[in-house]
């Protein structure tokens, strides 16, 4: 049977708060109780921080304290100043995260767990800062998939419609005038099985209008081609990832069977790119939001998965 729907924000309602790094006034919400320990939750695009809002309240009684910030370009985080490039690179979201949390004083290896660039975020950070990392939880994405030479099977070229249509001008223009509209239709296509209630759209789409959203968008799905420069301040992290070590940190993927638009085919054979435990799960029944489409069986694997490596 499929979970009930749930409204991102569900019980307990977390606290919404921001702090500032050297690039960014980031917006983050926190559940639970802020003495408990501390697991980073990374979103996805075209989602929002309180996509997590039942997983976080799973973990709230399991005894931790869940932090979940708003990613540059989506809700209220914003950008410290016009100079900063809007980038959407990977490698900058994963940098983000390392500002953030130094930001918050935690600097002691925290489990992180990401959804869709939440994931490939997760990714980075276990790649190149291990030590801030105690496990990672990648949802609906495997790692391996950001190099823009990678291989890739013609049915997920297919699937990657919208990253070539925003290399187009009546892309970029609908990214920009029309993305209430090219969302829902996205989540409607990657979750064919998923029937989420106008209200759910909605409490995330609003997250859509920050004023960054559409170039730090763009940016993101023309740079990871090549069809776009990097931001300079990432060249480094950009040419360590160029040729990634192994990832020692252990590692829970999870990915729906139903996921239209990363194939489940693109996550399987991974193994080798790990030194550490690595471990791969299929979300029964899912589409590309398993945590909104069946927390349930996340909230199980997730904690599964903890017990061990956290």
């Amino acid at each position: 049977m499929a979970d009930d729907p749930i409204i991102p924000g569900a019980s307990p309602t977390p606290e919404r708060l921001t702090i500032s790094t050297s690039r960014l006034d980031i917006e983050y919400f926190r559940w639970g109780n802020p003495a408990h320990r501390p697991i980073l939750l990374l979103h996805g695009w075209p989602d929002c921080a309180l996509t997590w809002g039942f997983v976080a309240s799973a973990l709230v009684a399991d005894g931790w304290c869940p932090i979940a910030p708003s990613l540059r370009g989506f809700g209220g985080t914003k950008f410290k100043s016009s100079d900063i490039a809007r980038s959407g690179q990977l490698s900058a979201l994963a940098q983000d995260a390392i500002d953030f949390l130094d930001a918050l004083n935690i600097h002691a290896p925290l489990p992180v767990i990401g959804h869709d660039w939440g994931a490939r975020a997760t990714y980075i950070l276990s790649c190149l800062w291990p030590e801030r990392v105690r496990a990672g939880i990648a949802l609906s994405v495997g790692w391996g998939t950001n190099r823009a030479d990678q291989p890739i099977s013609i049915s997920q070229a297919s699937r990657y419609w919208y990253h070539w249509f925003m290399h187009t001008r009546r892309g970029r223009e609908m990214v920009a005038t029309q993305r209430r509209a090219l969302t829902e239709f996205l989540w409607r296509q990657w979750s064919p099985r998923w029937r989420f209630e106008a209200a759910e759209f909605e409490a995330t789409a609003v997250f859509f209008d920050n004023p960054d959203w559409a170039d730090v968008t763009l940016h993101s799905y023309t740079h990871r081609w090549a069809g776009a420069p990097g931001d300079p301040a990432y060249d480094a992290l950009e040419a360590r990832l160029a040729s990634p070590e192994r990832i020692s940190v252990p590692t829970l993927m999870l990915h729906g069977d139903d996921d239209q638009v990363s194939e489940p085919g693109s996550s399987e054979n991974r193994d080798s790119l790990f030194s550490g435990p690595y471990q791969r799960e299929l979300i029964v029944g899912s589409g590309h939001f398993p945590q909104r489409e069946h927390p349930q069986q996340v909230i199980a694997q997730v904690r599964r998965f903890l017990a061990t490596h956290a």
